[in-house]
C-alpha cells in the first residue's frame, strides 16, 4: 500500500510507501526533467511534506522517463544544451530556496540518478545525503561551458564529495562522464543496471527508515554538515554534548535493547522538537 499524489502532468510526484520512505519524482520527461515550468514549486512542496510527515522517515528522490535533471530550463532549452533565453530571470527559475536547503533537513534524502544529470540537477542531486545511479546515466557540471560560474553551491560540496582535485577537473573541463566514472570519484554509492535501480534505492532507504533512529539520523546530519565549518575541536566538544543528550531519548535505550534482544528496534518517529 502507498499514498500517491499527483496526476502524470504534475510537474513533480509524491508517494509515500508503507515502509516509511517518501519517493518525490522530477515529472517533466519531455524536457529532461529541466528545472523549471513549476517545477522548483512542486518540488519543496513535496519536500517539505515529507519532511512533515512523521511516518516519513527516509525520502528518495528521482526523475521520470530518461533524464534525473538536465539542468535548468532556460526557456529554448536546458542550460546543459543550447538556445538559452539571455533574458531569462534565473532567480525566479530556481525559486525561493537553492539546492543546499536539503542539507537542512532532519530526514536522510537519497538520489536515485535515473540518467542524465546536469548543471543544477547535478548540484541538487550533490546536496543529497547518498546517491546511486543507473548504468548509462551521464553527468556533467556544464557551466564552464556555458560561459557560466560553479553556482548555487556546488563549489562547496562536490570538493567534500569527490576531493579538490577531482573537483577542479570537473567544474573548469566541463567535461560529460560516465556513471561508471562517477562511482570511481565517489559521487555515487553504486551503478546498477536501470531496471534495478529503484527496487535497490528503496530496500537501501527502508533498511535505514526501519533500522535507524530517526532522531540518530537527524543529529547526524546536523553534525556532518555544521562540523564541515568547523575545526576538529569544535567538533569534538559538539559530538559530546550531542552524545549526552543522545543517551537520555528513548530511542537510545529502544536501539540497545533490541540489540541485545536481537530484533529489530522499534523507534518512535520524529518529533516537532527534534533537532
Amino acid at each position: 500500500m502507498s499514498d500517491q499524489t499527483g496526476s502524470q502532468t504534475s510537474a513533480v510526484l509524491f508517494e509515500r510507501l508503507d515502509s516509511g520512505v517518501a519517493v518525490v519524482t522530477l515529472n517533466r520527461p519531455e524536457r529532461m526533467n529541466a528545472w523549471g515550468g513549476g517545477l522548483a514549486t512542486d518540488f519543496y512542496r513535496c519536500i517539505d511534506r515529507a519532511e512533515a510527515d512523521p511516518d516519513v522517515r527516509v525520502i528518495v528522490l528521482t526523475g521520470s522517463g530518461r533524464a534525473f535533471c538536465a539542468g535548468a530550463d532556460m526557456g529554448g532549452g536546458t542550460i546543459a544544451g543550447a538556445d538559452i533565453a539571455a533574458d531569462t530571470d534565473v532567480t525566479k527559475l530556481v525559486g525561493e530556496r537553492h539546492p543546499h536547503f536539503v542539507t537542512g533537513l532532519r530526514k536522510p534524502i537519497i538520489a536515485a540518478i535515473n540518467g542524465a544529470c546536469a548543471g543544477i540537477g547535478l548540484t541538487q542531486a550533490l546536496m543529497c545525503d547518498v546517491r546511486f545511479a543507473a548504468e548509462g546515466a551521464k553527468f556533467t557540471t556544464a557551466f564552464s561551458r556555458r560561459g557560466l560560474i560553479a553556482e548555487y553551491g556546488i563549489s562547496w560540496i562536490l570538493p567534500r564529495v569527490v576531493g579538490w582535485g577531482q573537483s577542479l577537473d570537473l567544474l573548469l573541463s566541463g567535461r560529460t562522464f560516465a556513471a561508471e566514472e562517477a562511482r570511481e570519484l565517489g559521487m555515487v554509492k553504486d551503478v546498477l543496471p536501470p531496471d534495478e535501480l529503484m527496487p535497490r534505492v528503496l530496500a537501501y532507504a527502508a533498511d535505514m527508515a526501519t533500522n535507524c533512529a530517526p532522531s540518530s539520523m537527524a543529529v547526524i546530519k546536523r553534525q556532518m554538515y555544521g562540523d564541515a565549518l568547523r575545526d576538529m575541536h569544535d567538533t569534538s566538544d559538539a559530538a559530546e554534548r550531542l552524545m549526552h543528550e543522545s543517551m537520555l531519548r528513548p530511542d537510545f535505550i529502544e536501539g540497545i535493547t533490541a540489540f541485545f534482544e536481537k530484533r529489530q528496534p522499534s523507534f518512535p518517529p520524529l518529533k516537532e522538537d527534534t533537532p
